[in-house]
């Protein structure tokens, strides 16, 4: 039987380190430093910007931390001359620095994550440039995912990191994309795959040494601690353009396999959308609009992570901004920077929470608020107040429909004998993909549809033009313009205006199906219904409405 040499080498390399840290220690205490065991320390990418890898390599010392003026060292000896001069420059710059010694293996393997020789860490750390001739060769190569997917088929372990991520990176900008997914599947498999008008789809498969390099490189633009592969991280850095920067967020977790990445694409041109754009029927979006005028009150966008909350928010934003009312947001984070609009980012390592930022701007002399979520009492409590006093407040909530929004903020500890008084309007919704106009092909409903098609008809409110609804069904095709048949994605929307009956509800602390069957009965139309009537006009598919809010209820 043929024993594996495999096990014994890896002890033996384990020796070899214990034995080079032993050394290290003597050093240390020879030299009457302190000792560091680099293996096991987190290295700070915003550090290594201050040493390039060149000159650290030649010193034999590696900088793992930076706060404020004062760095932090690892070296193999405080008595080579090198190190001593690059000391001396350091400390010339006004940087206090501290000291620690460190074996030779230890250092090595710190400078390992330095990014390429050829790039200065300046060029990568923070932002990446794409460059406007890349996008428009890109925008001539890739129209679909399977064009990305052909672009990328092929790439080995020794492709170049910076080259996959352009092409990755203008790809999702062309495509529209907004979350980029990079995943170990397997020992032997990584999966690239976009999330593109709200589905997930595989892009590529690449070797998985190739995926950790590519993963190793986002967390080194991120400012991410390199080193550390245990334990989850979220960061963000900035994707330049010639035209306008492009946000990117990631999101690190450790898996049995590796290292899985998310990217959230916050691109401008997808964000920035009028309130005319979202998809609001003509009898929904005078209610809105009637809301939008008022001096005070809470209007307040309900829905999953992904359904388009933040773009609902800002495009209410945008149609009542004026040079006479002062708009201040607190948000996490800034999605979108929108002129003339005071715009705050929460930092809980500083204490500058949804809550204490709201206290805050309200002492700024604000008309309009925006909060971005209200995830507890306190920020639920000091958004109401500020409803009651004079303050026009938008903000988000985490619940499956317009009605769900009550029994939350009771749950939070909101006293429901002034939920009614300051919210006016909840809208909650739900995206599901357009119909690509190129290519759908109409279909004919069957005998039992059109029946459903009926009685469906006949329950829709008064304010609700039947005579609108071209009462057509199309199916998605594909094309060489679209994914799949679609082409976008649109919102489906409920809007739940508050009254007096809604209101001696909230009072009695009924439950949300009692609140919401009283919506319905004063003329609201569900998530599920404002679907259908999009599908019957062609804009999408009944198994799309379906797959957004659940079996259809005829």
């Amino acid at each position: 039987m043929k024993l594996s040499r495999e096990p014994i080498t890896q002890k033996l390399t384990a020796l070899y380190g214990e034995a080079e840290e032993r050394d290290a220690v003597r050093r240390a205490a020879k030299e009457g430093l302190p000792y560091l065991d680099l293996r096991k320390k987190p290295i700070d990418a915003s550090a290594l910007e201050l040493i390039p890898g060149s000159q650290a390599l030649e010193a034999k010392l590696v900088p793992f931390a930076v706060k404020g003026k004062k760095l932090t060292l690892a070296l193999y000896s405080s008595e080579l001359s090198k190190a001593q001069e690059l000391i001396k420059s350091l400390e010339a710059r006004g940087l206090k620095v501290e000291i620690f010694i460190s074996s030779l293996s230890g250092l090595r393997e710190a400078q390992n994550y330095y990014p390429a020789r050829t790039q200065s860490p300046e060029s990568v750390v923070s932002e990446t440039r794409l460059e406007e001739k890349t996008l428009k060769e890109s925008r001539n190569k890739i129209k679909s995912v399977d064009d990305l997917s052909r672009l990328l088929s092929g790439q080995d372990e020794s492709a170049s990191v910076t080259d996959i991520l352009k092409i990755i990176f203008s790809g999702a900008i062309v495509l529209k994309v907004s979350d980029i997914h990079f995943e170990h599947s397997t020992r032997d498999k990584a999966l690239i795959r976009f999330r593109l008008d709200g589905i997930l789809r595989d892009v590529a498969h690449l070797p998985p040494k190739l995926v950790t390099a590519i993963v190793s490189r986002l967390k080194l633009l991120s400012r991410l601690k390199l080193n550390i592969t245990d334990a989850p991280q979220d960061g963000r850095f900035t994707i330049q353009t010639d035209s306008d920067p492009i946000e990117a967020r990631t999101s690190i977790v450790p898996t049995e396999f590796g290292e899985a990445a998310v990217l959230r694409i916050l691109n401008p041109e997808v964000i920035a959308m009028e309130l005319s754009d979202l998809g609001l029927r003509a009898d929904d979006e005078e209610i809105i609009m009637k809301e939008l005028t008022r001096p005070n009150g809470m209007i307040l966008v309900t829905g999953p992570t992904g359904a388009g909350k933040t773009t609902t928010i800002y495009a209410f934003l945008k149609s009542i901004h004026t040079s006479a009312a002062k708009i201040v947001t607190i948000e996490d984070p800034v999605e979108y920077h929108l002129e003339g609009i005071e715009q705050t980012q929460v930092d809980p390592k500083s204490g500058y929470t949804f809550a204490a930022g709201l206290r805050s701007i309200l002492r700024q002399d604000p008309d309009i608020i925006l909060v971005g979520e209200i995830r507890d009492l306190e920020t639920a409590g000091t958004a109401i107040h500020a409803a009651l006093t004079g303050h026009l407040v938008f903000s988000t909530l985490h619940t499956n429909n317009a009605a769900g929004a009550i029994p939350r903020l009771i749950d939070l500890g909101v006293k429901p004998a002034v939920i009614g008084p300051a919210l006016v309007v909840v809208l909650a919704e739900r995206l599901v993909r357009r119909l690509c106009p190129s290519c759908r092909r109409e279909t004919v409903p069957d005998k039992t549809l059109q029946e459903n098609i009926q009685k469906f008809l006949s329950r829709l409110p008064k304010r609700v033009s039947r005579r609108k609804i071209p009462l057509k069904l199309y199916e998605p095709v594909g094309c060489g313009e679209c994914s799949e048949g679609y082409k976008g994605q649109i919102g489906l929307f409920e809007v739940l205006e508050m009254g007096e009956e809604l209101d001696a509800l909230i009072k009695k602390e009924a439950a949300e199906g009692e609140i919401r069957e009283a919506a319905k009965n004063g003329g609201m139309v569900t998530m599920q219904e404002d679907g259908l009537i999009k599908a019957f006009s062609g804009i999408t598919t009944l198994k799309e409405v379906e797959r957004a809010t659940g079996p259809l209820e005829w």
